[in-house]
């Protein structure tokens, strides 16, 4: 796909987005944009699958007439295969295609008006059999309430149901005209597009539609860090893993990943995740994410991973329950991290499930690096007494939606290479600027990624501190500690200074001369 295909695709999304724009709050209006969108990949899927089992009888799925014996012969053979391999299964009436084109088929009114078939009940019907046909199966809980939050009722939709019923058929119809190239398997149409929409939502409405999402800059390093020396992974988990972006961004560094795990408190998240796998082609049996709080019911306790990446809440609040002391995952430390900041709880979490070749990468606020008591004693554990952490990266301030507060990527290792050192990154400085948000640029993306892979030492950039240096430190990562970025000011000639304030002092005077002159040709007391 082309730059050029893939702005007229972004501008196409956008305007259907301005459709329900004004409406409702930006993360309201997203899940309509983004169930809909799943519903039509589900249902394209679903044509192009029970197209390819009719072939041999030169049939067409959505030319079957349900109503005959024939055609309903045919629907139970599909379904039993489509449920095998798709996971859920649709009836030709069902399919996006078809309620478009019936939303959007004017029919004459008492008045003699043509007005829009009503298919709100319809619609409402066919999500809830998608979920329906699963039950009892494999792929039942990858299903479940995945529509949940695409409320056909909702009076934002409109006062009246003609209203509701107009405007989401006007939405259906936008969405039909965008050809996603589900045949081309090398094409990632919906996906990309997926992407884009839900990274607009997030930077277009600040912390409360962008939490759930990760700057695909900062997505790309950690899953270039994760995926370093590596062509494939058996598994990459996320323990907060929002609407599952980076996740699949790490599956994009590697030829292939054979399982993706992710655990999600927020209900409507967790739904854009579940529709973010299916919809880049992710089979559900290699998919698990699960909807809990990650720190208090771990969902994935017997399970260790190859590669981990994570972008946790910063300083979010968490029980600190005593009870924890004998969690397997925080016992060893003897500390628990603070309840007023769960930073070094989700680390914790995540070193219990690296497996023993893996690699975390997880960002955190700066606050991780030097804070004292409790998190200065589990980051002392870390270092001294296991020598995981293998790298410290410093990001620019203002990369993330909602919050200006500055952040680092830490690197953990249970077999590293370099045990005997920690490498520091200090790219805070190294940015482009989009409106008002900063961004990393490709060449500063690839200059962490150079310089972490290859262990590079650079003048005011990185810096290799053996484990002495961070001991004598007190185990304070503080990056200034390592990376010296101290620019000399340049010299000042105080004679010079000197010579420049005489010469505007006789400045000063002479034009103090000129004005009294003035002043006494016209007859005006001088104010000098």
């Amino acid at each position: 796909m082309s730059e050029d295909q893939k702005k007229q695709l972004e501008q196409q999304l956008w305007n259907i987005a301005n459709t329900l724009r004004g409406k409702m709050d930006a993360d309201e209006f997203r899940d309509y944009i983004l169930g809909f969108i799943f519903y039509k990949y589900l249902s394209e899927k679903m044509l192009m699958y029970a197209n390819s089992i009719l072939e041999e009888d030169g049939i067409l799925y959505n030319s079957l007439d349900e109503g005959t014996e024939e055609g309903q012969a045919y629907l139970q053979a599909v379904h039993e295969e489509a449920i095998d391999k798709l996971g859920y299964f649709l009836k030709p009436s069902e399919l996006f295609s078809e309620i478009a084109r019936r939303g959007n088929a004017k029919v004459e009114d008492g008045d003699g008006d043509g007005v829009s078939n009503f298919i709100l009940q319809d619609l409402t019907d066919i999500l809830k059999n998608i979920e329906k046909s699963t039950m009892g199966t494999a792929s039942e809980d990858d299903f479940d309430n995945l529509f949940e939050d695409l409320d056909l009722t909702s009076t934002k939709l409109g006062r009246t149901e003609k209203a509701k019923n107009d405007l989401i058929s006007k939405v259906l119809a936008h969405l039909d005209k965008i050809d996603f190239k589900l045949e081309d398997t090398n094409a990632d149409v919906l996906g990309d597009a997926y992407e884009y929409l839900i990274g607009q939502f997030a930077s277009g409405a600040g912390k409360k539609a962008g939490e759930f999402y990760t700057p695909q800059q900062v997505s790309t390093v950690l899953a270039k860090i994760v995926a370093t020396d590596k062509t494939k992974l058996k598994s990459v988990y996320d323990p907060t893993c929002g609407s599952g972006s980076l996740l699949l961004r790490v599956a994009k560094e590697v030829e292939h990943v054979s399982n993706f795990y992710g655990q999600e408190l927020n209900r409507t998240t967790y739904n854009l995740a579940r529709m973010n796998m299916i919809l880049h082609d992710v089979h559900y049996r290699q998919f698990d994410i699960k909807q809990e709080d990650t720190l208090v019911h771990p969902q994935h306790l017997d399970l260790r991973f190859e590669a981990i990446v994570a972008n946790p809440p910063f300083s979010a609040q968490w029980s600190a329950s005593s009870v924890f002391t004998t969690d397997d995952r925080f016992s060893e430390y003897g500390k628990l991290a603070p309840g007023s900041k769960a930073d070094f709880a989700f680390v914790q979490h995540m070193i219990y499930h690296l497996a023993e070749n893996g690699t975390m990468a997880v960002v955190l606020p700066h606050g991780v690096l030097f804070r004292g008591a409790a998190e200065g004693h589990i980051r002392k554990f870390l270092i001294k007494d296991r020598n995981y952490l293998d790298a410290v990266i410093g990001l620019p301030a203002n990369i993330f939606y909602g919050t200006s507060i500055p952040t680092c990527i830490l690197v953990f290792k249970k077999c590293r290479k370099a045990d005997d050192n920690i490498l520091f990154i200090d790219a805070s400085q190294q940015f482009g600027k989009v409106g008002n948000q900063n961004q990393l640029r490709e060449e500063d993306i690839d200059g962490i990624i150079r310089t972490y892979r290859r262990r590079e030492v650079s003048s005011k950039y990185s810096y290799a501190a053996t484990l002495k240096e961070v001991e004598e430190n007190e185990y304070n990562l503080n990056i200034p500690r390592y990376v010296d970025t101290f620019e000399e000011e340049d010299s000042i000639d105080l004679n010079e200074v000197a010579a420049d304030l005489r010469d505007l002092e006789a400045q000063i005077r002479a034009s103090d001369s000129l004005l009294v002159d003035y002043c006494t040709e016209l007859g005006l007391d001088s104010p000098i």
